[in-house]
């Protein structure tokens, strides 16, 4: 749950689980380099997602970021058992750009599966599963909450660099579900120019409009950047316009975090491609963030890392045991009693 306390005090966007984007990952099917995996994560809670809002996959394939490939995903309200049915669109071009899930359905009205087995579903060339699984990222928030200051309205700043390793070794996550949405498709119908640029939307009905209520690039980046004063309207900001916008905040929090000054930040921010904040991915080279991102990368400490300047000691942590070489790659759900 990387992009997780994206919403005021540390909660959920507009105080609503659902609505909480968790992880996004890309990176080449295993055993298949012609085609891309690409899997989206929301809701900590692992249960039923909103039924009046749009999860979303927004892909630039030519460099301006701007969207043109988006995945919409649509879920029916729960039913009595709580079971629930979902359905997604392929939009392409300026039409990708509309808020609503439109386009072609690739899938409709398919089954979200909440039980051990995922329900895989093969739409030509598309493979889709939407469902609770394990979720594989691994992080130490004891160890986070005992290194930055998260008081007021302060979202994980001020770093206690006492010298004394602020890790606890135990991760937070061993038994934490997620809901997770997965596609799997040939990579020349994202049409690389040779990078993507990816990003999670997830928008929300409100007043008889759709609100953007979270979004997720860089892992860590949102949560790590923001303030209570910020959140909202990044989360409803579109990355073509972060460069201009949120420069000057990021500078500033890195002069806090990592005594940079001015002119160190703006070259570590575009040595790390942190702005617009997007994932990046080029599919004929290796999957590992930066270049997307795989199950297997410490991305806390990555992230921790360039915050402090590298003053921060790694946490240790390993990565999950539990994920599978095979679609849709999250491990089973832990049962509901242990997550």
């Amino acid at each position: 749950m990387s992009n997780h306390f994206t919403g005021l005090s540390l909660g959920a966007p507009l105080g609503d689980q659902r609505l909480d984007l968790c992880d996004l990952y890309a990176f080449g099917a295993p055993g298949d380099p012609s085609r891309t995996v690409l899997i989206l994560n929301a809701n900590p809670v692992a249960d039923a997602l909103h039924p009046d809002a749009v999860y979303r996959m927004n892909i630039d394939n030519d460099g301006d970021y701007l969207t043109d490939i988006a995945f919409s995903w649509v879920f029916s309200p729960p039913a009595a058992d709580g079971s629930q049915t979902y359905s997604v669109h392929m939009a392409t071009g300026a039409e990708s750009r509309r808020p609503e899930a439109v386009g072609t359905k690739i899938v409709s009205d398919a089954a979200v599966s909440f039980d051990t087995e995922a329900n895989v579903v093969v739409s030509g060339d598309y493979t889709v599963a939407a469902g609770s699984r394990s979720d594989a990222f691994f992080f130490d928030f004891d160890g986070v909450q005992n290194l930055f200051d998260t008081s007021g309205k302060r979202n994980f700043t001020e770093p206690h660099l006492t010298g004394e390793s602020p890790w606890t070794g135990v991760d937070s996550n061993t038994t934490a579900n997620v809901f997770s949405m997965a596609i799997e498709l040939p990579t020349t119908a994202l049409a690389p120019q040779p990078e993507l640029h990816i990003w999670g939307r997830c928008s929300v009905l409100r007043d008889g409009r759709l609100v953007h209520a979270d979004r997720a690039g860089h892992p860590s980046v949102s949560s790590f950047f923001n303030t209570d004063d910020t959140k909202e309207e990044y989360n409803a900001s579109e990355p073509v316009n972060d460069r201009a916008r949120w420069t000057d905040q990021f500078v500033h929090l890195l002069g806090h975090t990592g005594n940079y000054t001015r002119e160190e930040a703006i070259v570590a921010l575009d040595e790390h491609g942190i702005l617009p904040d997007v994932l990046h991915f080029d599919p004929s080279k290796q999957a590992a963030y930066p270049n997307g991102r795989t199950f297997t990368e410490d991305v806390i400490d990555i992230r921790v890392a360039f915050l402090t300047k590298n003053e921060a000691p790694p946490s240790g942590l390993a990565p999950h045991s539990d994920t599978l070489d095979r679609f849709p790659y999250l491990g089973n759900p832990h049962p509901a009693t242990a997550s």
